[in-house]
């Protein structure tokens, strides 16, 4: 059977109790909280700490950073004929083109810190293999406060010469050029997520509740959830790094979990007032059994989200500080000023519905499918629960061939990008160019790399440009490919190990490391791959002891924890199937690249094995008060389904809206994250809840006499 837990309800009780009395000082501290939060980081004028890459790249991070002075990034432009053509020693228009362009270059007032090209002396690398292509490469000038207007001005010289030379293609890509990308499409793809998410959801809430006061309880506590999480979040990044993904998630996440918790609330206490009960009766059971399900539910996914921590990658710090942030908020405002609004609105809660779905929707009754599907199940709950099982390990097989690899540039965004299209046209011409691999070299005691050999030991590495600042030395160097591939990372295993220590190994007083695009994101997939078993084994201890003293049985929560598993599982496969064997690539536009990025499995299992406690939390309890009140497993377990499945559906759709909206997003990230929360609340929400949990228990219960109340 289903024990009944050793309820909390009394703390979570006396909170919302308070703000049901006290219900303008709950709704005016709760806006309080909002703005101070929104005001915090301005208020305190904190500057943000910037993250640290892990593994070498990481030590040559550090390095760079304890520089004082400017290290010069690079650009390159390929300059090649639009149509065939014969090679650049003999094609006027190329080599006039480059002449055109280095002159302008030079021109440009102190942007240029030093330029390379093919037609001067030493430019016979900046040749392409096949003859007809050049590249010109320069390094923009500093300070720091004056990059941007250097940047723009090269950025302009670029596309003047190319419009004086119609014949010629002039195609830019560098590290300030191919970042500048990246920051724009998170930017756009952003605008685009809140364009299209706030509308979607609020029509999926226009017809789960019919009613526009209704619809408006939900975005109230979601908005003001991720304002406030958005502000403290700014106050965090004093201490912890935060880039522009912790934003996405942060907003993924709020919205999911504030509207969610809110409709745990709201579908509870129309039950309750359709009962019969006075708003004030309704909101005290809502409070101590919705109440104490998103408490505890919220618990549980802040705790999981610690488990990212382990990975020891600045990254998830952020990532873990914002998504506690923004799930802890959620969970306090439903039990402050949530219950105090619903006391404010009382049964006007359901007014201002909408014709025809409106008067339907505000009545509360059981769903007859899921009843119907529940009872099925409990009858042969061996052959139900062992085909539901069946499917799911088969959708799990792909994942088994699930290799990590991080997306390129130009595999994250759409050649349509110009800068994407001119990395990939400079890679075809000069492997490893667009961004190559940074070979650091510091002094370990003053004046080593001003010793008579460093240079010569320097040049053994083939470098496209060397700079020197203080005590460091940088040497770009091109690897086999500048993406994220099993050829760039034979290319960067090739130059640590064996050609880097071969060329500056015997030198004394110098260390090095490599760093680059290519070396974060294999050093990334290294720590991540080496630091998730700890972060599993932690999550799933943790989730163990807490079903287990929320529902006072080691069984159910074995259970509950393998269901999870299975549930992440088939996501993982669904997403192995479609991104990385590349299947569906044409309707969700995507190139496929031959991996699934290194983070986001990981990720997937720590949020959602912390969300899904969500709808696993709630069904469980109202099984649970069936058996309190006399109810036999089967009965307790097909009225119990059928009474939270609406709950359970409606909060499924919203939040998979949420999470579907990232996949029309331009940046495959986006899409692999979109559609593997999809489909993994989908599978939770259906499959797992609506037959695999009713099988298990019904199981279990006979096995240990469900037909007994529990004590």
């Amino acid at each position: 059977m289903l024990p009944e837990s050793k309820s909390r309800g009394p703390s979570v009780e006396r909170i919302a109790g308070w703000s049901v009395r006290h219900r303008v000082a709950a709704i005016t501290g709760w806006f309080a909280l909002v703005i101070v939060s929104v005001l915090a980081s301005t208020v305190l004028g904190l500057d943000s700490v910037q993250s640290t890459d892990p593994g070498e790249s990481g030590r040559a991070d550090r390095v760079l950073d304890a520089q004082t002075g400017y290290v010069p990034l690079q650009e390159n432009v390929l300059v090649q004929p639009l149509k065939g053509g014969s090679s650049l020693a003999v094609n006027s228009q190329v080599r006039g083109a480059i002449m055109d362009l280095t002159g302008r270059l030079r021109e440009a007032p102190g942007a240029v810190a030093k330029l390379r090209s093919p037609l001067e002396p030493g430019g016979a690398d900046l040749v392409s293999e096949d003859g007809r292509s050049g590249l010109v490469t320069v390094q923009i000038a500093g300070p720091d406060e004056q990059f941007r207007d250097h940047y723009s001005a090269i950025e302009q010289a670029v596309k003047e010469v190319a419009a004086r030379h119609p014949g010629v293609r002039l195609a830019q890509a560098g590290d300030a050029s191919l970042s500048a990308a990246v920051n724009d499409g998170i930017k756009d793809d952003m605008k685009r997520a809140e364009f299209i998410s706030l509308p979607l959801t609020v029509v999926i809430l226009l017809v789960v509740f019919g009613s526009l006061i209704a619809v408006g309880i939900p975005l109230l506590l979601a908005i003001t959830t991720v304002l406030a999480a958005f502000g403290l979040l700014q106050v965090v990044a004093h201490w912890v790094p935060v880039n522009s993904a912790t934003s996405s998630v942060v907003l993924l996440i709020g919205i999911a979990v504030g509207i969610d918790y809110s409709l745990f609330y709201l579908r509870r206490e129309r039950e309750e007032r359709a009962a019969g009960r006075t708003v004030t009766e309704a909101l005290k059971i809502t409070t101590r059994t919705s109440g104490h399900v998103v408490v505890i539910s919220g618990l549980t996914v802040m705790l999981c989200l610690t488990g990212l921590l382990f990975t020891g990658l600045d990254n998830f710090r952020g990532l873990t500080a914002g998504t506690i942030l923004v799930v802890g908020l959620a969970m306090i405002g439903s039990v402050t000023v949530l219950p105090a609004v619903l006391a404010v609105l009382g049964h006007r809660v359901d007014k201002a519905r909408l014709p025809w779905l409106g008067r339907r929707r505000t009545a509360v009754g059981e769903s007859r499918f899921w009843t119907a599907v529940a009872r099925t199940v409990v009858r042969r709950p061996r052959l139900w629960g062992g085909l539901a099982a069946l499917v799911l390990i088969v959708l799990t097989l792909p994942a088994f061939a699930m290799r990590l690899q991080d997306a390129a540039v130009t595999d994250s965004l759409p050649r349509e990008v110009p800068v994407v299209d001119a990395a990939i046209r400079m890679q075809e011409a000069f492997p490893g160019s667009p961004l190559p691999a940074w070979v650091v070299m510091w002094e370990k005691r003053p004046g080593a790399l001003d010793a008579p050999g460093v240079r010569q030991a320097v040049r053994k590495l083939d470098p496209i440009t060397t700079v020197r600042v203080d005590r460091i030395m940088v040497a770009r160097v091109p690897l086999a490919d500048f993406g994220t591939g099993e050829t760039a990372n034979r290319s960067l295993e090739e130059l640590r190990a064996v050609k880097a220590p071969a060329a500056l190994g015997a030198v004394e007083g110098l260390d090095y490391a490599v760093a680059g695009k290519t070396a974060f994101a294999y050093d990334f997939t290294e720590q991540i791959t080496e630091r998730t078993p700890l972060v599993i084994g932690f999550v799933l201890v943790l989730a163990l002891v807490l079903l287990a003293v929320s529902f006072r049985s080691p069984a159910v929560a074995l259970v509950s924890i393998l269901l999870n598993l299975l549930s992440l599982g088939a996501a993982y496969g669904v997403l192995t199937w479609v991104f990385q064997d590349g299947h569906l690539s044409g309707v969700l536009g995507f190139t496929p690249y031959g991996g699934v990025i290194g983070w986001l499995p990981l990720f997937m299992f720590v949020i959602l094995f912390g969300l899904s406690m969500d709808y696993h939390i709630f069904i469980l309890s109202r099984i649970r008060e069936r058996q309190a009140a006399g109810a036999s497993v089967r009965q307790a377990v097909v009225t119990g389904i059928g009474a939270s499945s609406g709950v359970v559906s409606s909060a499924a759709v919203i939040m998979t809206a949420a999470f579907s909206v990232f996949v029309v997003l331009s940046a495959i990230e986006y899409k692999m994250m979109g559609v593997g929360l999809s489909v993994a609340i989908l599978i939770d929400a259906t499959l797992v809840r609506g037959v695999l949990l009713p099988a298990v228990i019904t199981l279990l219960g006979e096995r240990s006499g469900a037909a007994r109340p529990p004590a």
